[in-house]
């Protein structure tokens, strides 16, 4: 008996959206949601690969590179068209190369997330258009490595304590900051209890706080080395939506 009038309400509950929408009864969107995010972000890395190059690094691209993520929102009620959410992501690339009999690779990665809060455009019917921000915290984070081969545990603890220079380095630069990304985005409804995301944003970063691994201030960064970038996003979401 539950199973049967579960199945009378999924069938009827589309039904009754649409009638509502065609007769003017809700006057706003509605809806909650969330799901998966596939982001490419186009990360400037000219100001860093000046900087590998003179070191025989491997330069990191600069036609962008992928993160993913989650985001989520729900539709306020008391003010009509605003929702408010969050979202967080996280991503790399890296480059390798061979110099002798050294390997060098350099790794870049972003991530971060926050709180956002977005406007629907009242006059779009069918669909959402919203547009909006996000604030809340990221980093960028470069990581630098060069190694002769295999490492066994007593090679390890000998080069650690010689004073004479070694063939291994690795290095991990962070630079921590607070985010502002200005958003549009847009949902696609398929059904009812599932849409399409489209988005695109720019991250504006707000700290030029540099640190190496252990903690250590980093002094003298280029001040054109930061997480500012442009972005695209799809990703599918689940959850209710109504337009």
């Amino acid at each position: 008996m539950k199973k049967s009038s579960l199945l009378i309400l999924l069938f009827l509950l589309p039904i009754t959206q649409s009638k509502a929408q065609g007769t003017g009864m809700f006057d706003a969107p509605f809806g909650v949601g969330g799901g998966y995010l596939a982001t490419w972000n186009f990360v400037s890395t000219n100001s860093l690969n000046e900087g590998l190059i003179s070191a025989n690094f491997p330069e990191i691209t600069n036609s962008g590179f992928y993160s993913s993520g989650g985001s989520g929102f729900v539709y306020i009620g008391f003010i009509p068209n605003l929702r408010i959410g969050g979202m967080g992501f996280g991503g790399s690339t890296s480059k390798e190369t061979v110099i002798g009999n050294e390997k060098r690779e350099s790794v870049v990665s972003i991530g971060g997330g926050g709180v956002s809060i977005e406007y629907t455009l009242p006059f779009i019917k069918n669909f959402g258009v919203s547009l909006g921000f996000l604030l809340g915290g990221g980093s960028y984070q470069i990581e630098l490595y060069k190694n002769s081969g295999a490492f066994s545990w007593d090679e390890i603890i000998n080069e650690i304590g010689s004073t004479s220079s070694s063939s291994n380095y690795s290095r991990r630069l962070v630079n921590s900051y607070f985010i502002l990304n200005p958003t549009i985005n847009v949902e696609i409804p398929i059904y009812y209890l599932a849409a399409v995301r489209l988005g695109a944003g720019y991250s504006f970063t707000l700290g030029d706080n540099w640190q190496v691994e252990n903690g250590l201030e980093l002094s003298n960064v280029p001040s054109k080395i930061n997480g500012d970038h442009f972005y695209i996003q799809a990703g599918i979401f689940l959850g209710l939506f109504s337009y």
